[in-house]
């Protein structure tokens, strides 16, 4: 069933729910994963994307239906609330779920494309990519307005935010995979510096990033970079531990 749908749209409703009846056998895979795909699909008034989320379990199935908003409702209704307040994403369209009385089956986020430059991760593992500091700075801005809108991105990890250069010097940034988000009043410093650990392991990325946010939220330097160096190094250590079990889990069931 298509919940909701945006009026003004580049698709209409009809248009919308073909496209997600031959999700299995059209569009051109951008991703696919173990727990969701996202597939492209040219259309005549441009290309839209849409993601597929992972067909629930049983217990979940019983709770998307009945007690939780789904991952593609949270999706279409965090992506309007970004729109709100001025924060970058791609343009919302739809989400459908498909459900019975026993629970969700399964559920689809409708959105434009969006064709970008790069994406954090570019930063990351390009040191020399072409104006790195910069956009690393416009980075640390943006992030820092979001925190000032009390939205904290749960996601905010290297492969969800989207570039795009606009002009010499100047990017947009747009959020992707929006269904992890909290919305404040305001949000601590612990929470703030929190929301940036997962970013990059390099200790020289998070010193540009913590003088940027020192230089316009007038936070001690040293305090930011410490703190968020910490958070950074906890992050990290726990990451590759659990990817360590699981590899030895992999081994121990072959």
């Amino acid at each position: 069933m298509l919940n909701t749908f945006l009026e003004n749209s580049i698709l209409n409703k009809d248009e919308i729910i073909f496209l997600i009846n031959s999700f299995d056998t059209s569009g051109k895979l951008l991703y696919g994963g173990n727990r969701n795909a996202i597939k492209i699909f040219e259309i005549n008034n441009g290309i839209i994307n849409i993601k597929s989320f992972k067909v629930p379990n049983l217990i979940n199935k019983i709770v998307y239906k009945y007690f939780r908003k789904s991952k593609a409702r949270r999706s279409f209704e965090f992506a309007n609330i970004l729109l709100e307040n001025k924060i970058g994403t791609p343009q919302p369209i739809a989400y459908f779920e498909n459900s019975t009385f026993l629970g969700l089956k399964d559920s689809y986020y409708v959105s434009e494309h969006l064709d970008c430059d790069l994406t954090f991760r570019e930063l990351v593992e390009i040191p020399d990519f072409p104006e790195n500091e910069i956009i690393l700075r416009q980075f640390t801005r943006f992030s820092f307005d979001l925190h000032q809108k009390g939205i904290e991105f749960l996601d905010h990890s290297p492969g969800n935010t989207l570039i795009k250069k606009v002009n010499n010097g100047n990017y947009e940034f747009f959020l992707v995979d929006l269904n992890r988000m909290e919305f404040h009043e305001s949000m601590s410093f612990e929470k703030r510096m929190k929301n940036l650990c997962r970013l990059t392991p390099k200790k020289e990325m998070v010193a540009i990033m913590s003088n940027e946010y020192a230089i316009i939220s007038g936070e001690s330097e040293q305090l930011i970079s410490e703190t968020l160096w910490k958070m950074t190094a906890n992050f990290q250590y726990k990451f590759y531990r659990k990817k360590r079990l699981k590899k030895k889990l992999k081994f121990w069931k072959q």
